[in-house]
């Protein structure tokens, strides 16, 4: 019984060491790593090719899971984020879901890459999110001024309702 027990504890002894080691090593995944720390791990660990590659913006068009895991892993290109620009669609009147499924297939794919960096994903909505079908629209400030209406207090919502439809379509982005 004894002698059954000492192989077992050794493989549990080696299998917390290596689990301590891959902790170490991941220092950029580990939430209650201090900030620095984990930028210098992360920026330590990345080729020049991926650090370039995270200045650059793709436009959805172009995006795909495919595009964003197997470029990014051949090193071919990179792409830190994803834009749809103005009239950039997944399909036309595409619904919330379309939207969020499309966004979502591109992070499965950055995710995937060597060093599992999430994608950031951008829409054009300074005016309201105009690809998102139903969507509110906001008219430019120009516009908003020529109305010669005294009272605009009611411009104060448009953060917000240019801010939620954007936000169901994509969490991991920001809006252009």
């Amino acid at each position: 019984m004894a002698r059954s027990s000492l192989p077992m504890m050794g493989c549990l002894l080696l299998c917390l060491w290596v689990a301590a080691a891959e902790a170490e090593l991941m220092k950029y995944k580990d939430p209650t790593q201090p900030f620095n720390a984990r930028v210098k791990d992360l920026m330590g660990r990345m080729t020049l090719e991926e650090k370039i590659g995270q200045m650059v913006q793709i436009e959805r068009k172009v995006a795909s899971a495919d595009v964003m895991s197997k470029y990014f892993m051949d090193k071919l290109t990179w792409a830190g984020s994803v834009l749809s620009s103005g009239g950039s669609v997944p399909a036309p009147k595409a619904s919330a879901e379309t939207w969020v499924n499309m966004v979502n297939d591109f992070q499965k794919g950055s995710l995937s890459t060597r060093l599992g960096i999430p994608m950031i994903y951008g829409i054009d909505a300074v005016h309201g999110h105009n690809n998102a079908y139903g969507a509110t629209i906001c008219p430019q400030n120009v516009r908003l001024r020529v109305t010669r209406q005294v009272d605009v207090s009611w411009i104060k919502n448009f953060p917000i309702a240019i801010f939620i439809p954007k936000r169901v379509i994509s969490p991991y982005g920001f809006l252009y």
